[in-house]
């Protein structure tokens, strides 16, 4: 039964970058709100947030905020980006507004921004129609770096396109959220605040200039005039931002004109931070709803569409916003400033209520799709959709200086994060970033790949360095030996921290990755202990390659076999498998093979250059021009299949490989695909001659140091790891011992390949095969 793949597979984690609560501020409240929105809608994406402080002590967040920025300090905007990275996030939503950004113009958020491996969905909560130059500016940077725009009104995209020129497919359409309550009577809710029987009036939100209370104010004695019972209901704290510079002057002068005015009785304060629940209480209880801003610039109001969702009559000067929102008869447009405007239309809508319902009716039917469920819902669409996007085309990062094809420019031999993964038993299976996991255990194969690199590293690293690499040599070998099942004629695979062997894991890949492993140990042991220990394992585990039924282990096994005859050249059963083993590979390709896919199976997936690998060594020591031939052809056409646009090394990725007739997946790439094909290569070249595998073999190197799809490099210089894979959004963080040993066996063995092209000897001994006891004639020539 296959089962059903999950909608949002490709999403784990959601982070919002924002003010939050508690902090007084109308976009910590969004932030809330819209992070409680997502995480109702979906359990399978988890929601975090990193909150900008803008105090030092910051705020008692609650467990959704993972992380806080100082907005004032540069330095931990690039903290936060790193945290974000490591914590593995798949998308980052950025509320932006200038004013809670640290810098010039909020400029600080650009460095966060431009660190950041995931894509960036940013919702502009402001939209300037006459910007500084400095704010166009860190606009339009941020447009570059962005992967979408989110604007809650039709005006913002126009001033995107028209002002700021940011292409009209950057930008999505999303309105502000806002609770789903039912239509209800106000009187229901007016004894709770001391005002049944009265005519509510209301305006809620942080108090402050800008939000032209006084002109409200100064309307109220004609209200009043006509309706006595009217009560104008100011429900909001004073905004810190107002405190800070001067207190609480602005509510006290609005309160001393209120008696100056004699309608002192007909306004209430509520001076407190509401939480949605009470909000929507006092919202309820309102028959009109006020927003009397002094200007236009406003391009969105989070509390005139809470007054629209609940189904408030609404009166409102026309800022920006408001124009959109309230237009076919959802609201009452009065001009700025103009208190006489402001009282006629409250005291009409006062004096007939049909009117005043019907307003009502079409401002609650108009808001239904912005209820937070819907709104989270299209925002989580997106997110998918950016993501889905990254993963086809994603975004480099700074380019990076490629080596050149010279041994001088190769890379240092670094032992160091190898043996930080070693202890007695073996090389741990998992890293969580540098540090071992013990819970991973050890496996079959990566002490093999330890072992090869051991052997080969010997060759090239200095004896005077503080890596014993004979001991190294000495605890992967016990590993294999303690891994062999005489029984079973197999190699165990999954051994775990308490040296207790899984039973349920069995690896025919693990026990061909380890007769690779023994047969270079014959090759390349200096000592007579270690060779002779890993001669007899190799003969004991050798029958079973005769079994093995895919043709990946067949190549594994292949390439340890022709290690082994280096040495054993006469050994007549090793000789014999390998003919067996290279026909049946041979004889997989050619019977499934077609001119435009020549592989054997309608599907490539990992190693596969393995396969050529194999049949290269095969043909060259088994003297058939047929099998090179056949080798050659599919070793090209892999190249090609993984060379990308800008002539860098493009593996196939592991997120769904490459079936025939489909789609290449582009992502996550892995280390050990350019192992396998540089390795692939450079057997090319010993059998060619030809220098176009060397530079080939090369490029696969350049790819863990940056010359790969998003410029990023896996090798990490300092630690001498390298990461798991390359993904989407960058790299990432963990360096395990299969990747670490990827990189270094791909490092050593274009060592190898410059030593043997500096001194003919070694060369004569590596390259050539050995004579045939049964003819001598020269290796025929490829074509």
């Amino acid at each position: 039964m296959q089962l059903k793949r999950r909608k949002w597979d490709n999403l784990q984690t959601v982070a919002l970058v924002s003010s939050y609560v508690p902090r007084r501020c109308g976009i910590a409240t969004f932030c809330r709100d819209l992070a409680e929105a997502l995480g109702a809608y979906t359990k399978e994406v988890r929601t975090t947030a990193v909150a900008l402080n803008d105090r030092p002590e910051g705020y008692r967040y609650p467990d959704r905020v993972w992380f806080e920025i100082n907005e004032k300090r540069h330095a931990e905007y690039r903290l936060a980006a790193d945290f974000l990275n490591m914590s593995a996030v798949d998308v980052v939503c950025l509320q932006h507004e200038f004013g809670i950004f640290g810098g010039e113009d909020g400029g600080y958020v650009l460095d966060l921004i431009k660190r950041l491996r995931m894509p960036v969905v940013a919702t502009l909560h402001t939209v300037l129609k006459d910007p500084l130059d400095g704010q166009r500016a860190v606009m339009q940077q941020m447009a570059e770096l962005c992967d979408r725009f989110i604007v809650m009104a039709e005006r913002a995209k126009d001033f995107l396109h028209d002002i700021y020129h940011i292409p009209e497919s950057k930008v999505t359409l999303i309105p502000h959220g806002i609770p789903d309550v039912p239509f209800a009577d106000p009187n229901y809710h007016k004894d709770q605040f001391g005002v049944e029987g009265k005519k509510t009036i209301m305006t809620f939100g942080l108090i402050g200039p800008s939000k032209g209370l006084e002109n409200m104010i100064e309307a109220m004695p004609q209200i009043v005039k006509k309706h006595p019972d009217a009560v104008y209901m100011i429900v909001g704290a004073t905004h810190p931002g107002v405190i800070a510079h001067q207190g609480e002057e602005y509510r006290l002068g609005l309160q001393r004109r209120t008696r100056e005015l004699g309608v002192e009785q007909n306004v209430r304060w509520i001076n407190k931070f509401l939480d949605l629940e009470e909000l929507v209480e006092y919202l309820g209880a309102a028959d009109v709803y006020v927003t009397p801003y002094l200007n236009e610039a406003q391009i969105t109001s989070g509390t005139l569409a809470y007054a629209m969702g609940t189904g408030k009559a609404t009166v409102s000067t026309p800022y920006w916003h408001a124009q959109e929102l309230l237009a076919d008869g959802r609201g009452v447009l009065t001009g700025f400033r103009d208190t006489n405007a402001l009282a006629a239309a409250i005291t009409d809508l006062f004096d007939h209520d049909v009117k005043r319902h019907a307003m009502r009716k079409a401002a609650y039917t108009y808001t239904r799709s912005m209820v937070w469920r819907d709104v989270a819902g299209q925002y989580m669409e997106l997110f998918k959709t950016v993501r889905e996007e990254r993963n086809q085309n994603p975004r480099p990062a700074s380019l990076v200086r490629q080596l050149s094809s010279t041994r001088s420019e190769l890379p240092e031999i670094k032992l160091d994060h190898v043996t930080r993964l070693t202890d007695s038993c073996g090389i741990f299976q998992r890293a969580k970033s540098t540090i071992p996991v013990r819970a991973g255990g050890y496996t079959t194969d990566d002490n093999a790949r330890a072992l090869i690199a051991s052997l080969i590293a010997q060759d090239h690293v200095d004896y005077q360095t503080n890596v014993d690499l004979e001991t190294l040599v000495g605890v992967y070998l016990a590993f294999l030996e303690h891994a062999f099942d005489d029984e079973a004629g197999r190699f165990r695979h999954k051994l775990g921290y308490d040296h207790v062997w899984d039973p349920a894991v069995d690896s025919e890949e693990a026990h061909a990755r380890a007769v690779w492993a023994l047969g270079e140990a014959v090759a390349r042991c200096q000592t007579r202990g270690p060779m002779t220990l890993a001669a007899n394992l190799f003969n004991r585990a050798l029958p079973a390659c005769e079994e093995l039924q895919h043709a990946r282990s067949c190549a594994y096994a292949l390439i340890g076999i022709h290690a082994y005859l280096r040495r054993f050249s006469g050994d007549s059963h090793a000789r014999r498998v390998r003919e067996h083993m290279a026909h049946w590979l041979f004889d997989r390709i050619q019977q499934h093979a077609a001119p435009d896919w020549p592989w054997y199976t309608d599907r490539l997936t990992y190693g596969c250059s393995r396969v050529p690998h194999a049949l290269l060594l095969s043909g060259r020591w088994m003297f058939n021009n047929e099998m090179i031939q056949v080798a050659l052809r599919s070793l090209e056409w892999l190249h090609g299949v993984q060379s990308g646009d800008n002539d860098h090394f493009t593996p196939i990725g592991n997120n769904g490989w490459f079936p025939r007739d489909g789609q290449k997946a582009r992502f996550d790439q892995q280390p050990i695909e350019a192992n396998a094909m540089i390795d692939a290569c450079l057997e090319a070249y010993r059998v060619t001659a030809d220098g176009k595998w060397v530079d080939r073999a090369h490029r696969c190197l350049n790819w863990f140091l940056g010359a790969n799809d998003l410029h990023q490099p896996l090798y990490d210089h300092s630690t001498g790891g390298c990461a798991e894979a390359l993904m989407a959004h960058g790299v990432s963080e963990n360096q395990s011992a299969e990747p670490t040993l990827a990189w270094l066996l791909s490092l050593l063995a274009l060592y190898d390949h410059h030593l043997d092209e500096s001194s003919p000897a070694v060369s004569e001994k590596k390259a050539a095969p050995p004579a045939s006891p049964q003819r001598t004639a020269p290796e025929p020539a490829a074509k």
